[in-house]
């Protein structure tokens, strides 16, 4: 921003918060809003205070106790004990202010919050631009006549629309941009044996993100050279695998949860001798820039999982295909502006915590859900813009890695499971791909794959593999070890559709940081045709949390993952401490098979030649649907990966079928059977 360009901002500035300082105490408005907009007005105003205090940089006086004061004001009003009376819950919002405003002004609520982050990091114009829409709302309040909802409606339209060169662009360039460094500046600048950091990041912090950034402060440096190392070698062994060229990259995308600055500092200066800048953004703030309820980029603690979700879908006040069509087009200038930048980077890294405790949302009427064609209009979207980042940040170009590790929320072992996680984190790989080659050896002799649940299990499926033309130089699985994926432990593949049929049943498994109970899935040839769970009593509500959070509001996705997990240690550690249904996916998805929906393993990147460390080439990588990239490549990819575990205590039996009807059994009765993989068996058995 050029000098008069923030003159100008500076004068739009102050002229909004003097406006807004006048509606924080005035009543012009019709009976049941004023309390509404009195409220919203003096949150503003708090966030000038904060915004002018941190410029002033009168906060690094704080002590501990006054930035966690600070902190909770700033996030008290959306935590669980306060939120039945908090706009931004819906309920609330359309119980005192009506079903015709109630639920956009608890949109409205929402976006305003995001000036937390705009204060912290000194954004004035984003501050501007919200501040202006809130007074234009007003505005409509203070007319003799209450505004119809449409009259709302198309103020928030058009603010959305009209700024989205802005918001859109700004999103785009902070995730490709290492001069945008707002985290990076404070993770190697600042003190982090002062737990007084945190606060600076401006996220909500709780015990979780103290004890474990003090936990890290307690291990000595080899401990913590060896978590980041473990993390940015399998990056580094991701790109090398591929064969791609790691040295033609400037930039890295770090993904983490706060806590973890010390190992994250380490990393970077891995990075950096790799020649790779990092590139650390926010989870977004606004609903342009959200994707539901998940968040992706650097935060701290979830204030409130609910209201996250209650405002999953506050998109459905402007989506329209005009409105979807301009956002691609910002899209579009916005990666050719920045082109260069999007050609240089490689691809994020990401650090994924567990330990939180599961949770099942509760399904409001009054939040907002889109309707049939908005659900279309956000699968056209996501199709389109995944293409569009694809041309500037090819897939066959860019790799990634992923690490987790327990928060103390996981309970009072945390440190002894840390201590466990770390070393299923660096468990011995060459062990693990001989094992794996046994497994593979046996898989590839077979023309399908049946798995068969247990107990309360009902998992009957068959799992059709890709012909091999010569097994001799050719498999269906790779021989996955500790790099992209980390922990160690896991054989997949892209399983043929046709021929793949069954139920995939799991008692209960966490996705997307939502607990599902008692998930069944069917396939008829290799496409869902039916699904439910045991979430809710309402059968329609079971459905829809599965289309919103699986499906992704398509009609259907295809299996484009087959694997068998290995990773017993990993599972004894999880039986150890009763801790199964809080580990991430990334850890679960090696104990036990996992059938993953929507697209392949190797999606945007199957022209990739990929060998294992036999030498043999992995050719299963396409299925009938990403094929289509051949001839449209719109009807290829759905932009989701989500991966579902049967853990072993849940399965009775893995088998290959050979082409001549004879069987092979790799797992029976959660056991490994297939001579030359018992060393699993001695971690389930201790």
């Amino acid at each position: 921003m050029d000098l008069d360009e923030e003159k100008i901002y500076q004068e739009r500035y102050d002229l909004c918060m003097e406006r807004i300082a006048q509606i924080a105490s005035e009543e012009t408005v019709a009976a049941p809003f004023v309390d509404y907009f009195q409220k919203m007005a003096s949150f503003i105003m708090q966030m000038k205070e904060l915004f002018e205090k941190i410029r002033s940089r009168e906060p690094e006086g704080y002590s501990c106790e006054q930035w966690e004061e600070l902190n909770h004001s700033l996030y008290e009003d959306i935590l669980p004990e306060n939120y039945a009376d908090s706009y931004g819950n819906p309920d609330y919002a359309v119980r005192k202010l009506g079903e015709i405003h109630g639920r956009i002004l608890s949109f409205l609520y929402t976006e305003l919050r995001g000036m937390i982050a705009f204060a912290f990091e000194g954004r004035m114009w984003d501050m501007v631009i919200i501040c202006e829409v809130f007074i234009e709302i007003y505005n409509c309040f203070e007319e003799e006549e209450l505004p119809a909802y449409k009259k709302i409606q198309q103020v928030i339209y058009w603010f959305i629309s009209d700024y989205s060169d802005l918001t859109v662009t700004r999103r785009i360039q902070e995730s490709i941009d290492p001069e945008l460094d707002f985290a990076v500046q404070l993770i190697m600048n600042e003190d982090l044996s002062d737990l007084r950091y945190l606060y600076k990041f401006g996220e909500y912090i709780t015990d979780n993100e103290r004890k474990t950034a003090a936990y890290l402060n307690s291990l000595d440096q080899e401990t913590i050279d060896l978590m980041a190392s473990t993390y940015t070698e399998g990056y580094r062994i991701g790109f090398e695998k591929a064969k791609i060229d790691l040295s033609a990259k400037e930039t890295v995308n770090i993904r983490y949860n706060l806590g973890f600055e010390r190992m994250i500092r380490a990393a970077i200066q891995n990075f950096e001798k790799m020649g790779l800048r990092p590139v650390i953004y926010r989870a977004a703030v606004n609903s342009i820039n959200k994707r539901q309820h998940l968040r992706i980029g650097y935060y701290g603690a979830i204030p409130n999982k609910q209201f996250d979700y209650d405002h999953r879908a506050d998109q459905a006040i402007y989506l329209d295909k005009p409105f979807v069509e301009r956002k691609l087009g910002v899209l579009r200038t916005a990666y050719e502006k920045f082109k260069d930048l999007a050609n240089r980077h490689a691809g994020p890294a990401c650090v994924e915590i567990f330990g939180e405790q599961p949770f099942i949302p509760e399904n409001k009427a009054a939040a907002y859900h889109m309707s049939e064609k908005q659900e279309k209009l956000t699968v056209f979207y996501s199709n389109e813009s995944s293409q569009i980042t694809n041309r500037y940040i090819k897939g066959d170009e860019r790799s990634f890695t992923i690490i987790a590790f327990p928060i103390p929320e996981i309970g009072e072992q945390f440190e002894e499971i840390f201590r466990e996680i770390i070393k299923v984190n660096t468990l011995d790989y060459l062990l693990y791909e001989r094992i794996q080659q046994t497994i593979i050896e046996a898989l590839d002799q077979g023309s399908y794959v049946h798995i068969l649940g247990k107990g309360e299990n009902h998992t009957d499926l068959n799992v059709q593999l890709h012909e091999l033309q010569d097994p001799a130089i050719q498999t269906n699985f790779e021989n996955c070890v500790a790099d992209v994926n980390i922990p160690v432990g896991e054989v997949f593949t892209s399983p043929q559709l046709a021929g793949t049929s069954g139920v995939l049943q799991v008692k209960e498994v966490y996705l997307g940081e939502l607990q599902f109970v008692d998930l069944s899935i069917t396939f008829e040839d290799g496409m869902i045709t039916d699904y439910t769970c045991g979430n809710f009593e309402n059968e329609e509500d079971n459905k829809r949390y599965i289309l919103e959070n699986v499906l992704y509001h398509r009609e259907t996705l295809p299996m484009g993952e087959f694997a068998i997990g290995t990773n017993t240690t990993a599972y004894a550690v999880a039986r150890k401490y009763k801790i199964a249904d809080k580990l991430p996916i990334l850890i679960a998805e090696k104990m036990g098979p996992h059938f993953a929906v929507g697209d392949t393993c190797y999606s945007w990147s199957e022209d990739i030649t990929v060998h294992n460390p036999d030498g043999r080439e992995v050719i299963a990588k396409d299925n009938e649907v990403s094929i289509l990239r051949k001839e449209d490549i719109g009807k290829a990819y759905m932009g989701c990966h989500t991966d579902i575990t049967i853990p072993y205590d849940e399965l009775q039996l893995i088998e290959v079928v050979k082409p001549d009807g004879t069987k092979t059994e790799i797992i029976r009765d959660g056991k490994f059977v297939l001579k030359g993989t018992e060393e699993l068996n001695q971690a389930l058995d201790e």
